[in-house]
């Protein structure tokens, strides 16, 4: 089963996407955000590939204002090699790319300026593809809109208006089900109508079908049918529900006793599935380990690296805990190791915990500091004491400095990032 997340990777600070407010949207500003955000893709790909991440959903506004007036720069032409280049980095790495549209590209819409505007949008992310030398298998993703009181009608709606796409759009384009009006079967049939494939949204099922309809695994499986050769591997959305939340909020961590339910429940299917989870990659790679029937301590102590000062903020009984599960370096306690791991970063950083955490941080760097940056620190870390400057205060200022003084280890963790 290949895996993977969307848009943001935490723990990788050279993955950053830069953006803009439309008023500052010149010429000159444009090409050096969309230069950065380039060189943030590249990363970010040379990062799933060297984690064995198969799939990496690419942020909207990797061009900003990409379908706006706002943006008048050719920038397929003024980056084409670039952009090739980082299409063949993916296909080296084999980490499939995609994107999805926001909430305002809507196709359905009566509105024929939401329209046009959705139209412009859909052109704008098929192109992107196009520039990065992708074939067929690289997706863009879109939901079938709004029901505007006559679900049936805004269905056919969808249809007429995806028939009228531009060829180079529609081969791109996989329709997907939601959460609240249009359920897999109606994704299905827009799908059949349009010819265009669907993506099975996991949780989008749960919380929306048709009572009495076909089953989890029957809508899978014909919606893996809707997949052809040329479109790459089926793929499939999962996410977990947060509790307590909105309808349809998605969990800051994957679960793993509800993940692993649904990977038993797969029976020797293995679609390319996307998670959309608040912490990104950090579940990816947890997912992926747990599964790895030849995982190796070494895994567990990278995933420690990357996480062990955020859950000594939050609970250091825990962080004694995994330190003392790793201490045999021949087992692969990976369930155990994420419940742990899971069960501290749940919880709110203590006082304690958030300084202990600090200190342990400023250890790495107060060596390197200079003198005026010692002090500043020192008092930064007595008004914190005090109550009178908060965690997330110290944690910037730790993160400049390990910046500063070129300290990777703590800036590829998540210490900064949760």
């Amino acid at each position: 089963m290949n895996i993977g997340y969307a848009s943001k990777t935490l723990g990788l600070p050279e993955g950053r996407m830069r953006s803009l407010v439309m008023r500052n949207a010149s010429d000159e500003r444009l090409a050096e955000a969309i230069g950065a955000n380039l060189s943030a893709l590249e990363a970010v790909v040379r990062y799933c590939g060297a984690n064995g991440i198969r799939l990496f959903r690419i942020g909207s506004d990797v061009i900003p204002f990409g379908s706006s007036p706002a943006n008048r720069l050719d920038w397929a032409h003024a980056f084409g090699e670039r952009l090739a280049a980082i299409g063949e980095l993916a296909a080296e790495n084999r980490v499939r790319l995609s994107m999805h549209p926001g909430q305002y590209t809507v196709l359905n819409s009566p509105d024929d300026d939401v329209v046009r505007r959705a139209v412009a949008d859909l052109a704008y992310h098929a192109a992107f593809l196009d520039a990065l030398g992708t074939g067929a298998e690289a997706k863009v993703v879109l939901h079938v809109g709004g029901a505007y009181g006559d679900k049936k009608t805004a269905l056919r709606r969808f249809v007429a208006r995806c028939r009228e796409l531009d060829a180079g759009v529609r081969r791109r384009l996989v329709v997907e089900n939601d959460d609240r009006l249009f359920t897999a079967e109606d994704a299905l049939a827009a799908s059949g109508a349009c010819g265009i494939p669907m993506v099975f949204d996991v949780l989008h099922h749960r919380l929306n079908h048709d009572p009495g309809g076909r089953g989890e695994l029957e809508l899978l499986d014909a919606a893996a049918r809707t997949w052809g050769p040329q479109d790459g591997p089926q793929k499939v959305h999962y996410a977990q529900q947060a509790p307590g939340r909105r309808h349809g909020s998605h969990t800051d961590t994957i679960g793993l006793d509800g993940f692993l339910a649904f990977a038993a429940s797969l029976e020797g299917r293995a679609p390319d599935v996307m998670l959309e989870v608040k912490d990104k990659n950090a579940s990816a790679l947890k997912c992926l380990n747990v599964l790895d029937e030849h995982g190796t301590a070494a895994a567990l102590e990278r995933a420690w690296a990357t996480c062990k000062y955020s859950v000594l903020e939050r609970d250091q009984a825990a962080y004694q805990q995994v330190r003392n599960l790793l201490k045999d370096k021949d087992a692969y306690p990976v369930q155990e190791f994420y419940r742990l791991v899971d069960g501290a970063l749940a919880l709110p950083p203590t006082r304690g915990g958030g300084r202990n955490a600090a200190q342990h941080v400023w250890g790495y760097v107060s060596g390197l500091a200079t003198a005026r940056e010692r002090a500043s620190f020192a008092r930064l870390m007595e008004r914190y004491e005090l109550g009178q400057a908060g965690l997330g205060a110290v944690k910037r200022r730790l993160e400049k400095l390990a910046a500063r003084y070129g300290q990777g280890y703590l800036l590829h963790s998540y210490y900064f990032d949760l």
